[in-house]
């Protein structure tokens, strides 16, 4: 069982092995959470690669006020984020000004569905969610952080948070409803 604590004081005293430790229980959480934010496959691994080397020297800091995956997100939410800043020039809204008018894909369901998988399907439309909304259903639902531990990520309020979380399912869910409607026809 990975314990925190003693792997923590591991790193702290040198031991490269309890670092790799760390990487390993950890790693999916660190790409997950830069794979919704980035979309370049190259830039994902050197943003990984860069929130473990930021961790490594930052490690130090964590004082266990909470979990080391809530930290460990926090530092590569934010690692993805000031990316995105700074290299894309995309600015990061909260929403569109027009998410009532706001369009997935010219794709038919039908004919992404006989690609891949529904789960595939699904990740699509994720992945074409608002950049916050992608980050909240993620660790929310695939990371399985709780609002509070969002909210320690990610810096948001816990309010905009759930208005954010029912949002992104409300958008996901319509355009679910629009394909089994066709396919029911």
């Amino acid at each position: 069982m990975f314990n925190e604590k003693e792997v923590v004081t591991r790193i702290l005293k040198g031991d490269m092995r309890a670092f790799e430790l760390l990487v390993k229980q950890y790693e999916r959480l660190v790409f997950h959470v830069t794979s919704r934010l980035i979309k370049d496959e190259d830039d994902i691994a050197d943003i990984c690669q860069e929130v473990f080397i930021k961790i490594h020297k930052g490690l130090f800091r964590f004082n266990f006020q909470s979990k080391l995956s809530t930290w460990i997100a926090q530092v590569t939410y934010f690692t993805a984020i000031n990316y995105l800043k700074k290299y894309k020039n995309k600015q990061v809204d909260s929403y569109p000004d027009d998410i009532e008018n706001y369009h997935f894909t010219n794709d038919n369901p039908e004919q992404l569905l006989t690609k891949k998988e529904v789960a595939n399907y699904v990740e699509q439309l994720i992945l074409q969610l608002p950049e916050t909304y992608r980050t909240v259903i993620t660790l929310y639902h695939l990371n399985e952080f709780s609002l509070e531990e969002i909210g320690e990520i990610t810096g948001m309020p816990e309010g905009t948070i759930k208005s954010y979380l029912f949002r992104a399912r409300k958008l996901l869910k319509d355009k679910v409803e629009v394909y089994l409607k066709k396919d029911m026809v």
